[in-house]
């Protein structure tokens, strides 16, 4: 299982609070009860994989509104469609960076394909004039005279 154990630290109360373990994907949030800046961990020690790569996007509300949400249906509308666009950009921003990890991926293995495919060439060949230089010799007449 592919998993990363994932942690929130804050400035103000210098605490480490464990928010998940052992993710492997989803939507994680958190409410900030203090002021300051947040740093996101992550770690690897559970895994017996040498290393992994997390692919994360951050979103905040930047303003909250002091009146209780409002119950203009529009408006809700215009929110949940506001938050499902930012859910398609990062899907296609991880898309992009899955593209790209899998064509280098690509590129990589023809290219070994390549100089192995050139090494059993040059196997091939030194061998072949081996043998018909063991075989010249083999069958060589000599006379003693």
């Amino acid at each position: 299982m592919n998993s990363v154990a994932i942690y929130r630290w804050c400035q103000a109360d210098l605490a480490l609070n464990p928010l998940e373990h052992a993710v492997s994907s989803g939507d994680h949030s958190f409410e900030a009860h203090l002021d300051g800046r947040y740093t996101y961990c992550f770690s690897n020690e559970n895994s017996s994989v040498g290393s992994k790569e997390v692919s994360f996007n951050v979103h905040g509300i930047v303003y909250v509104p002091e009146e209780p949400e409002s119950s203009d249906p529009l408006e809700r509308e215009v929110r949940s469609l506001g938050e499902m666009l930012n859910q398609v950009k990062d899907e296609q921003e991880y898309i992009v960076v899955r593209e790209r990890v899998h064509r280098n991926t690509a590129e990589s293995t023809n290219s070994r394909v390549k100089w192995w495919s050139i090494f059993q060439l040059g196997v091939v060949g030194a061998n072949g004039v081996f043998q018909v230089w063991y075989l010249k010799r083999f069958f060589e007449v000599k006379r003693v005279v």
